[in-house]
C-alpha cells in the first residue's frame, strides 16, 4: 500500500490545482475547472500505478519459464526445475534490493526537481527495460534487466507525493484508497493477460508491458502538469535518501513494533507466490502458463473481495482482534494445505480458505494507526512500509533455495515455510493485541 509522505502539512500548490481555497465572487466559476484538473491529474497517477503493476503482473506467468528455457546443458527435468528456481530467486532479490535502495532516492530527487520528471523518466525507463528483457537470450542479461526494472519501478513514493500535492487533506484518504485499488486491479488483470499473450508467443507479454509503459509516458508528457512549485522544492540530501533511516524510525514506536513485525512476516510469506508458484505448479500439477495466470488472477479476485467487502462485516461482527487472529489462522491453514496438496483440485479448493488471510491486513493497519498521535501517522506508516519492503530482499532467494533443496516427497516445502512464518505472526499478533478484548460494536 502506498503511504502518504512524511510531512503532509498544507502544501503550497500551483494555482490550477487548488480547489479548496476560497475565491472572490467574480472568479467562482474557476473552481469547477480546478476540481476537474485535480481529478484528471489524480486519474493519471491512478493509471500510472495500475499500468506499472499491470506490466509486472503480465510477465509473472512467463518469466520463470523464460529463465528455464535459457538454462542450457544436459539437465534432467528435476535439475532444470532446481536451477530455474535458483535464478528466479536471484532475479527477485536483485529487483527488491534496487527498489529498496532507490525508492528514497527517487523521492528526494522529486523534492528537488519536481514530481513530473521523475514519474515520466520512470515510465520511460520501465518501457525500455521491458524491451531489453523481450530480446535478451541469456540469464545474466535478463538479470541486468531486472536490476534496471527495480531502479525505474521505484516511483511509487513519487506518485504518492504527487497525490498529496494536488489533493486537499480531507480528501487524501479516498485518493490513496484509489491507489490501493490500482494495485489490486493490476495484480488481477496482469497475470491473466500475460497468460493469454504467452499462448501466442513467450516474449509477447514483455512487448505488451513495454507498450503500456511507453504509452503512459507519452500520455503523461503531454497531459501531466507539475505538482510541486519551485518555492516548495528542496536541495537533494543523501540523508533524506537513506533507506535505513525509515527502518530506524520504528524504534520510536515500541508499542507497534510487534504488529510491524507481523506485517513483515506476512509480506515475507507472500513471496512464495511471486517466486515459486509458477514453476511449482508446472512441475507438480503440470499447469501451463495460461492455467497459472488464471489461478493467480483468481487469488487476486478472492483477496480483493475479502479486503474490500468481507473484512468490514467480519470486524463488525466479532471485533478487530478476533478478526486479525481468524484471518492469520486461515493463512496458516491455507498454506499448510497447499504444501501437502498432491493434486491440483485440492489446491484450487483451498484458495477460498487461504484468501481469508486477507482479513488480517486491514485490521493490522487500523490497530497500528490508533497507537500513535495523528500528526505522526505519515512517518509511522512509512517506516512500517520500509520494514515490510525488506522482505523482498530476503524472500525470493529464501523460497527459491527451499524449493530447490526440497526432496521429491516434499515439493510443497516452500508453502509449508510460508505456513510456519504466518504461524509465528499469529503468535506475535495474539501477544501484541492482548489488551484489545473489548466486545465488538
Amino acid at each position: 500500500m502506498i503511504q502518504p509522505p512524511d510531512d503532509p502539512s498544507q502544501p503550497v500548490l500551483p494555482l490550477p490545482l487548488v480547489a479548496d481555497v476560497p475565491m472572490p465572487a467574480p472568479e467562482q466559476d474557476i473552481v469547477p475547472i480546478a476540481v476537474r484538473v485535480r481529478r484528471a491529474t489524480v486519474a493519471f497517477i491512478f493509471i500510472t500505478v495500475m499500468i506499472d503493476i499491470l506490466s509486472f503482473g503480465i510477465i509473472i506467468p512467463v518469466l520463470p519459464h523464460l529463465i528455464s528455457s535459457m538454462i542450457g546443458g544436459s539437465y534432467s527435468e528435476a535439475q532444470r526445475y532446481s536451477e530455474a528456481l535458483k535464478w528466479s530467486g536471484l532475479l527477485g532479490t536483485a529487483f527488491a534490493i534496487m527498489q529498496f535502495v532507490f525508492s528514497p532516492v527517487q523521492g528526494a530527487l522529486s523534492d528537488h526537481f519536481g514530481r513530473r520528471p521523475v514519474i515520466l523518466l520512470s515510465n520511460l525507463g520501465l518501457g525500455l527495460d521491458f524491451i531489453l528483457m523481450g530480446i535478451v537470450n541469456t540469464v545474466p542479461l535478463l538479470f541486468i534487466g531486472r536490476v534496471i526494472s527495480g531502479i525505474t519501478a521505484a516511483s511509487f513514493s513519487t506518485a504518492n507525493a504527487y497525490i498529496a500535492d494536488v489533493t486537499p487533506r480531507e480528501k487524501r484518504a479516498a485518493a490513496f484508497g484509489m491507489l490501493g485499488a490500482a494495485f489490486g486491479i493490476g495484480f488481477v488483470i496482469g497475470p491473466a493477460l500475460g497468460s493469454l499473450l504467452s499462448v501466442w508467443n513467450t516474449r509477447a507479454p514483455f512487448w505488451a508491458a513495454a507498450a503500456l509503459s511507453l504509452t503512459n509516458f507519452c500520455y503523461g508528457y503531454f497531459v501531466l502538469p507539475e505538482s510541486l512549485p519551485p518555492e516548495k522544492r528542496s536541495a537533494f540530501n543523501w540523508k533524506r535518501a537513506n533507506p535505513v533511516g525509515a527502518l530506524l524510525l520504528l524504534r520510536r514506536y515500541p508499542q507497534v513494533f510487534g504488529l510491524a513485525l507481523t506485517v513483515f512476516l506476512f509480506q515475507l510469506a507472500h513471496y512464495v507466490y511471486n517466486n515459486v508458484f509458477v514453476l511449482y505448479a508446472d512441475h507438480r500439477f503440470h499447469w501451463g502458463q495460461q492455467q497459472v495466470g488464471y489461478v493467480l488472477a483468481g487469488v487476486g479476485v478472492l483477496s480483493a473481495f475479502v479486503q474490500a467487502w468481507l473484512a468490514k462485516r467480519v470486524i463488525h461482527g466479532i471485533g478487530e482482534r478476533r478478526t486479525l487472529l481468524l484471518g492469520t489462522a486461515c493463512g496458516v491453514i491455507g498454506f499448510g494445505i497447499y504444501g501437502f496438496a498432491g493434486v491440483g483440485w485440492v489446491f484450487l479448493l483451498t484458495m477460498p480458505i487461504a484468501s481469508l488471510w486477507g482479513l488480517a491486513s486491514p485490521v493490522t493497519q487500523s490497530i497500528m494507526s490508533r497507537q500513535v498521535d495523528p500528526h505522526e501517522q505519515g512517518r509511522l506508516q512509512g517506516a512500517v512500509t520500509s520494514l515490510a519492503s525488506t522482505a523482498g530482499i530476503f524472500g525470493p532467494e529464501l523460497f527459491a533455495q527451499v524449493g530447490a533443496a526440497a526432496p521429491p516427497w516434499l515439493l510443497g516445502a516452500p508453502f509449508l515455510l510460508s505456513s510456519a512464518l504466518v504461524l509465528v505472526a499469529l503468535g506475535i499478533a495474539w501477544w501484541t493485541t492482548g489488551h484489545l478484548n473489548a466486545p465488538p460494536h
